[in-house]
């Protein structure tokens, strides 16, 4: 879905940092839910749960990118995507709105001590800067 030429994402907070996804990558946003956890998985695999009987694999972010572990919360989602032939659950901390960006740069080597291969730009608003995730990227390394 495009607005004048934009494409829009959706853009989610963990912990204090803004990200995004574009938004013709999300099948559904949920609210946090039981996950079965799955024995021999790396850390940022938190299980599986039941989506209307598909079984969706959910990761965490915050592991992903060696972030300290926090309970979740009423505000705590799973943003739910399609990425070539896979569904994948993704939590956040809190999912924020719609966002277009005007200017999007390329992103640096590095931000914040994550690997910028991770992240296809940083879209400028006017209240700062969203990293934009590569869904490539982020799930290629939830398959290793």
């Amino acid at each position: 879905m495009q607005i004048m030429g934009q494409v829009q994402y959706i853009e989610f907070c963990i912990d204090k940092e803004q990200y995004a996804i574009g938004i013709q990558d999300i099948y559904e946003i949920i609210k946090i839910q039981d996950i079965t956890q799955i024995p021999n998985v790396r850390s940022y695999v938190k299980g599986v749960i039941n989506l209307r009987g598909n079984i969706v694999p959910v990761i965490s972010l915050r592991n992903l990118f060696d972030l300290e572990e926090k309970e979740y919360s009423k505000a705590t989602r799973i943003i739910v995507v399609h990425h070539e032939e896979d569904t994948v659950g993704i939590i956040v901390d809190r999912v924020n709105k719609v966002a277009t960006f005007d200017d999007i740069q390329s992103p640096p080597e590095r931000i914040g001590g994550i690997a910028g291969n991770y992240f296809v730009g940083i879209g400028l608003t006017d209240n700062g800067m969203v990293a934009i995730l590569k869904l490539n990227e982020v799930l290629l390394r939830e398959q290793e």
